[in-house]
């Protein structure tokens, strides 16, 4: 079973990249062949780069065929067999884990007369609950203005003319108007590693598009156009408000601009919903609304709304395996508008950066566990393990060290590097000093640090 972020219209011919981490499969590419047994939900994003191990299976197979493997090729295999997957990451060093190929339309630059010095924010957008069907068509009559198209624009490099841009297009909503400015939000993952980002607006025409600021882990982005031919802007709800089975509608472009807009109606099936997703930044435990409004690439970063006219959440995932169907997930409004806030006044969204590169336990072998870390017992399969420890970063200050497991932050248990993120990025920030229990050769160690400012 696959979490795929529901992403925009791909280049036909684009064939898919072999990689543990992938990027986000576009609408307009072949459908995956059924999988026959349930796995782990996973995020599928595509990478641009192979990470290799220097350890060659195949010699080790034929060594053990014939009872010949020697041990320093056992041990070497042992670490490459489970340290070859991805990493988790350098935490708020910003390592990337893969590049989105999303991308492009015409490009049509308007021009805005200095008379619009008005201020349109989402937060004063009020509408009245939708009783009927008559109603609803109102409503979206009323929020289709707010909707656009989004186009990823990236140059590639081939060996003919027709290499030099491929396209792909998500959904956005426009929930603020400022003057000669007006602002989009999308997911990260429509808008990241473009060249170019192209809009279509609901008059037919299209805007360039600056990227003000965005963030892997919220999946979150914020865009600028120029606010010419906008006139209205779509409002936040409380999310937190929510019910499982109230009506919802989900509102996007499908597979692409030639269904842009498609209303698709459904309802709250959970709240609460957590679930773990692979970014560009590593692993991450995000906050999810659960609808079965259907939800298909191209609807990435397209609102979600209630009866009452507002966002109250923005599309971003789907769960896409044979027999499964309308699970679809949205970011909830009360965790986008603070990270978008910070996004308009920053450009990014600042955390806390420790400077390790690490892996869950649950991925290390118990026998390499045992053997080369010291474990035992209740010590297996828990935490997180250091592969790398950064020169000059707060987990070196701490006297961290590769081979550590880290088992508690701040008095938490941390079982995965996605639980250590959360505490990190939560419930810490730069300046901080911090706790951290570590297990290093089956012996319990507490190291402290303060924590730095991110680099990214």
């Amino acid at each position: 079973m696959d979490f795929r972020r529901d992403d925009a219209h791909k280049n036909e011919n684009e064939q898919p990249l072999q990689e543990e981490a992938k990027l986000p499969e576009m609408a307009g590419s072949e459908n995956e062949e059924p999988e026959q047994q349930v796995k782990k939900p996973e995020l599928i994003m595509k990478q641009d780069t192979e990470e290799q191990s220097d350890f060659s299976h195949k010699e080790t197979a034929a060594a053990l065929e014939n009872g010949r493997e020697t041990r320093a090729a056992k041990e070497k295999r042992r670490k490459a067999s489970w340290l070859s997957p991805i990493l988790g990451g350098i935490i708020g060093g910003g390592l990337v884990l893969g590049i989105s190929p999303y991308l492009p339309v015409d490009k049509h630059d308007e021009a805005v007369t200095g008379s619009q010095a008005e201020t349109k924010q989402s937060q004063n957008f009020t509408t009245k609950p939708v009783t009927d069907a008559d109603n609803v068509a109102d409503m979206v009559e009323d929020l289709e203005p707010t909707i656009v198209g989004v186009s990823n624009i990236q140059t590639s490099f081939g060996f003919s003319e027709d290499d030099v841009e491929e396209s792909g297009t998500g959904s956005g909503v426009i929930f603020k108007k400022d003057g000669d400015k007006a602002y989009i939000i999308t997911n990260n993952h429509v808008v990241e590693g473009a060249t170019k980002v192209t809009i279509s607006l609901y008059n037919g025409k299209t805007a360039d598009a600056k990227i003000v600021g965005s963030d892997a882990l919220t999946d979150l982005a914020v865009l600028q156009i120029k606010s010419k031919g906008v006139e209205k802007v779509a409002g936040f709800g409380d999310s937190s408000k929510l019910r499982a089975g109230e009506k919802v509608i989900a509102i996007g472009n499908p597979l692409g601009l030639q269904f842009s807009r498609t209303v698709t109606e459904g309802i709250i099936s959970g709240v609460n919903r957590t679930i773990e997703v692979s970014t560009s930044e590593g692993k991450w435990d995000m906050n999810v609304l659960q609808t079965d409004a259907a939800i298909n690439p191209g609807n990435s970063g397209g609102p979600l709304i209630n009866s009452s006219g507002q966002v109250i959440g923005i599309n971003s995932l789907k769960i896409s395996q044979s027999g499964v169907e309308s699970l679809g997930f949205a970011i909830p409004s009360n965790d986008v508008q603070p990270i978008v806030d910070e996004l308009l006044q920053k450009g990014k969204v600042e955390r806390p950066f420790l400077g390790v590169q690490m892996i869950d336990m649950q991925q290390v072998p118990e026998q390499y566990q045992q053997n080369a870390l010291g474990l035992f017992g209740e010590q297996l399969n828990k935490g997180v393990y250091i592969d790398k420890v950064s020169p000059g970063s707060p987990a070196k200050d701490a006297g961290m060290k590769a081979g550590d497991v880290i088992v508690k932050m701040n008095g938490k248990n941390v079982e995965t590097t996605s639980e250590l993120r959360k505490i990190l990025y939560t419930e810490a920030k730069a300046g901080d000093t911090v706790s951290f229990e570590v297990l290093r050769k089956g012996k319990t160690t507490t190291l402290k640090t303060k924590l730095a400012k991110s680099k990214s």
